[in-house]
């Protein structure tokens, strides 16, 4: 049976009401609407006589097929409408796009030993949500005061009482050390989960008797400090049940929205005023709204309200800046949502309006920081990064990692070091990686976080608030294994994702226990645009070293390829003459006292073939990917390479430019060895030919019976285990 076409469709729709789905030629939904009559609203959209906006016009050109689902009623509908535009998110609807949810506290009763956790996500995990909580401050005063009253775990290790030794938070009495077996039974675990459940229930009045009946027996069996224990507990619940009255007021209980616009740009601010206090503020932002006249505010708040209030809390009173359509079926649906009377108005004077003109200016206000990109409170940025990452700690100490390596040569890590928002480059490390070969990025990360942090626990040094990886499930896999050795597990670590062939944007956030759950963050998010900083300069640090240890190896081989220089013969000449620019126009008498006079003539000859091939290879430096020819043959003319002339003190610096904006700056002495292991360069005939290897008149591996090779060898294998050492 042929598929029915858009225009038999468009015969036979009913005229009860519904929600309808356009889709375009791909068979992707593009807009999701409800209607009283659904015959009468879709037909309209095809009707030639009808004016309609820019968006609709557009819409209707890219309309190539429909469904829709016929409610009882419009109500059914409203939600259903709501619901779908949530799961589609189609192109030409209006989103409701927040940068962060309510938190909630979780209590995980699924687990043996429960704990509590603020959370922005609820799932269907057996667990128990409470909230939400507003401001998100609240939460966080809230699991604290949890931690310090009722002492349950707060890291996230498996518990088998296996463990040694507790750690530091059941030192300071902020947890019962489950996991070391005699410190607390599971019976006493479960009764402190369970008083925490009353406690996030409200039934703390409850709570309250519960504790002076356990204070009585404990005090009648002379168990004295466990009645003072349970005396102290009462006195706690009694002083937070006088002030934990959070959105259950009968008077006072309303949402009160505002919005400012410029253009397709629009700022949308909601308070929330609990008992007659404002007690929270949300932010909402749109960049596709129409940027013409044909803006409809009425319609834009209907379908804000209608999603909003599909999964938060409702109120008792909604204000809104104008009235709109939909507003008395709206009110119906919350209405019977809720279970008692709901009133959405839009005020035109006294009090109330007043109340609306302030949310507008703190609109506008938000709008200007957002898109004009003032400059943000870092404070507020960081506290906003807590939440969104649920840290359990304001994040004043941030410090990230990055890899650096070109399939697997010169190996590096970096680290940098966010203070407070700020870049502390006296803090910023460099790592040679030296247990990994070839390209193995998540190896090398293990190995620059744990050498990082063992010495820091060895040193005493202050630990991080958090720990960035550059890098994705497998390099933030490798750094979490590296701290769960440290026994650093309650440090948060991240993992900085970036969306395919855009190395310079970030598709979402990882984080360590939660691998499956990524955080995505808006494209104008202040938390964004931090994360970025912080990566980004955390790139260029690796970047850099690695672009220095490459340079390093290519030009101190240069000397090493010439026959009879060695190692020894390369640090004298380097420490007597200075420079490589030195040494190239040196003659063979000035060479001779360090190397003799056949090897002084073997460099004079080298060098003398390199400034013959200058012109040629500094005119292909654009196109050569061996730079160190370049800069070799232009060091040996005198030619743009002279960095005497940046560093006329310090003849050891042989390379100072910029380089992709980036200051490169390489200097020939190695005082802690880090060039050892580096490769020569080839060196080149007269030609221009790359020179064959010297074949070995014995086995490799086998030892040589002449005098000055064998003390050679025994000066190298000495080298080679310092530097193992």
């Amino acid at each position: 049976m042929e598929a029915l076409t858009l225009e038999e469709k468009l015969k036979n729709l009913p005229t009860g009401p519904g929600v309808y789905l356009h889709k375009d030629d791909a068979g992707k939904i593009i807009y999701v609407g409800k209607a009283k009559n659904l015959r009468n609203r879709v037909r309209s959209y095809f009707q030639s006589g009808r004016g309609h906006d820019p968006k609709t016009r557009e819409l209707v050109r890219r309309i190539r097929d429909l469904e829709f689902i016929v409610t009882d009623t419009e109500v059914e509908a409203l939600v259903l409408e709501s619901n779908l535009i949530k799961q589609h998110r189609p192109r030409y609807n209006i989103l409701l796009k927040d940068d962060k949810q309510y938190p909630h506290l979780k209590l995980t009763i699924n687990e043996p030993f429960p704990r509590v956790m603020i959370t922005r996500r609820i799932q269907r995990d057996g667990a128990l949500y409470f909230g939400p909580y507003l401001p998100a401050s609240l939460a966080r005063r809230t699991i604290d005061l949890i931690n310090r009253t009722f002492q349950l775990r707060t890291c996230d290790i498996e518990i088998d009482g296996r463990l040694p030794r507790p750690c530091l938070e059941y030192h300071i009495k902020r947890c019962l050390g489950p996991c070391v077996r005699g410190l607390c039974t599971p019976e006493e675990y479960q009764e402190s989960v369970r008083d925490v459940r009353m406690f996030l229930e409200g039934k703390n009045r409850e709570l309250a008797d519960e504790y002076e009946r356990r204070m009585m027996k404990a005090s009648d069996e002379m168990k004295f400090e466990r009645a003072a224990k349970y005396r102290d507990l009462r006195k706690t619940v009694l002083a937070v049940s006088e002030q934990q009255k959070m959105a259950v007021a009968q008077d006072l209980d309303v949402d009160i929205f505002g919005f400012y616009r410029e253009g397709a740009r629009l700022a949308l601010q909601l308070f929330t005023m609990r008992e007659g206090k404002i007690v929270g503020r949300r932010e909402f932002f749109w960049e596709d709204l129409p940027a013409d006249d044909s803006f409809d505010a009425a319609s834009f708040l209907s379908d804000v309200l209608a999603q909003y209030y599909s999964t938060d809390y409702v109120p008792r009173e909604v204000h809104v800046p104008a009235d709109f359509e939909d507003r008395e079926l709206l009110e119906k649906a919350l209405t019977e949502r809720k279970g008692r009377r709901v009133h959405i108005l839009d005020p035109r004077r006294g009090q109330k309006r007043e109340m609306i003109g302030l949310v507008e200016k703190n609109a506008q206000i938000a709008f200007e920081q957002r898109f004009r990109v003032l400059k943000p409170d870092m404070e507020r940025v960081l506290e906003e990064l807590q939440e969104v990452l649920e840290l359990p700690r304001f994040p004043a100490r941030i410090e990230s990692f990055d890899v650096s390596n070109i399939s697997g040569a010169e190996n590096v890590a970096a680290m940098v070091v966010c203070e407070n928002g700020k870049m502390n480059r006296q803090e910023y490390r460099k790592f040679k990686i030296k247990s990994v070969e070839g390209a193995n990025d998540p190896a090398s990360m293990r190995e620059a976080v744990f050498r990082r942090y063992r010495r820091q626990l060895d040193e005493g040094n202050p630990l991080p608030d958090l720990v960035m990886i550059d890098g994705g499930k497998t390099q933030l896999s490798a750094a979490a294994s590296a701290m769960r050795e440290l026994d650093l597990e309650a440090i948060p670590v991240i993992g900085v994702v970036k969306p395919p062939r855009r190395h310079n944007e970030v598709s979402h956030i990882l984080m360590k226990g939660r691998e499956s759950e990524p955080i995505y963050l808006d494209s104008h998010s202040p938390v964004l645009r931090l994360i970025q900083m912080i990566r980004d300069e955390t790139h260029r640090s690796a970047v850099t070293y690695h672009r220095k240890r490459r340079e390093l190896r290519d030009f101190t081989s240069e000397l090493t390829a010439i026959p009879g220089v060695g190692e020894r013969r390369k640090n004298k000449l380097l420490r007597n003459l200075g420079s490589i620019q030195k040494i190239a126009r040196a003659g063979a008498e000035a060479l001779a006292p360090f190397v003799g006079r056949k090897t002084a003539e073997e460099i004079v000859e080298h060098f003398r073939r390199q400034r013959a091939l200058a012109g040629v290879a500094q005119a292909s430096a654009s196109d050569s990917a061996d730079t160190h020819t370049t800069a070799v043959a232009a060091a040996a003319s005198g030619d743009a390479w002279d960095a005497s002339a940046h560093h006329p003190d310090d003849p050891t610096v042989m390379t100072d430019e910029t380089i992709g904006d980036e200051h490169i700056e390489t200097r020939l002495v190695d005082p802690e060895g880090d060039a050892e292991d580096l490769q020569p360069v080839r060196s080149v005939d007269h030609e221009g030919e790359v020179r064959r290897r010297r074949t070995r008149a014995r086995k490799r591996g086998g030892r040589t019976t002449k005098p000055r090779a064998v003390r050679r060898e025994k000066l190298a294998d000495d080298a080679e285990n310092d530097v193992e050492n």
